[in-house]
Order: C-alpha cells, then sequence, then structure tokens
C-alpha cells in the first residue's frame, strides 16, 4: 500500500526527485529509506513504475521495453541534475527475487555495496534491456538464481520438494 501511496501523492510527495506522469511508460524516483540524504557516498534511490500489473522481472517483456528506456535515461538525468552524480557513477538494477511485488528498480552510487547489490540477486538495468531486445521473453524462460536465508519460508518449501 505504501507504493501506491506514493504513486498517489498520499504520502511522500515532498521526497519525489522525479517524475513521468505517463501511465504506461512512466515512474516515480523517490529516496530509499535506506539512504539518510546527507552524503552521496551511499545514495540510494528507488524508481517505482506507474503500472501496477508488473510485479517482477519476471513479468517484463519487450513491451515494457519503453518503460525500462525511460527508467534508466530519465533517472540518470534526475541524480545528476538533482544530487551532481553523474550516470557512470550509478548502479542501476532490479532484484530477483524482490523484497516487494511492484516493479522497482534501485539507483545506488557505484562505491555504496548497498544490500543485494551483489551478482546473486541485483540484475543490471542496462543488461535487462539488452537481454529483452535479443528475446522478449528471456524472463520467462531463463533460470534465475537468487539466494534464501535458512529462515525464509521458500526455503523451506525448496527443502521439502528437494531442491535444496
Amino acid at each position: 500500500q505504501w507504493v501506491y501511496n506514493i504513486l498517489e501523492k498520499k504520502a511522500e510527495a515532498d521526497r519525489i526527485v522525479h517524475e513521468n506522469p505517463d501511465p504506461c511508460n512512466g515512474f516515480v524516483l523517490v529516496p530509499d529509506f535506506k539512504w539518510n540524504q546527507s552524503q552521496l557516498d551511499d545514495l540510494y534511490l528507488i524508481a517505482l513504475v506507474h503500472r501496477r500489473e508488473v510485479k517482477s522481472l519476471r513479468d517484463l517483456t519487450a513491451e515494457h521495453l519503453p518503460l525500462l528506456r525511460n527508467i534508466l535515461q530519465e533517472g540518470k538525468e534526475a541524480v545528476t541534475k538533482r544530487f551532481g552524480v553523474p550516470g557512470s557513477q550509478l548502479r542501476i538494477y532490479l532484484h530477483y527475487q524482490p523484497s516487494y511485488y511492484h516493479l522497482h528498480v534501485h539507483f545506488t552510487a557505484l562505491g555504496y555495496d548497498a544490500p543485494g547489490s551483489s551478482v546473486e540477486r541485483a540484475h543490471l538495468l542496462a543488461d535487462v534491456i539488452d537481454n529483452l531486445v535479443m528475446d522478449s521473453t528471456y524472463y520467462q524462460k531463463r533460470a534465475l538464481t537468487f539466494p534464501l536465508r535458512a529462515d525464509e519460508l521458500l526455503f523451506k518449501k525448496f527443502q521439502e520438494a528437494g531442491r535444496a
């Protein structure tokens, strides 16, 4: 619900760094709660898409390329304009598995070792775009490896199925 409150400007409207209001290919860029905004070393923003039916990396097809390209281009421009950090100094990625199922893209300072920014969980947005250009259904077909903690319910389900 908090994602929808941000998108509908019922909450955190004053924190919006950038918005593309297009209902299909637009998004809102806001600082992540993990970032106190007092220094740029741990810069961390989240782009939340307006489209509610797109839940995760698995839902993406070539149809979403305009949306993903907007996030990449406009997001980099907005961070440079507001914080003076060039796009070349950003890590821009999606998680799989995500922490919540509404498509969102992470923008972090390249030097910041943000939680979940490692290769096991993070998929660079530029790579996601390239993969979808090559194959529209890439993320519906590809096996995606991801880490799980031993206390997570999904891990227990894998154990029960004999797959962990």
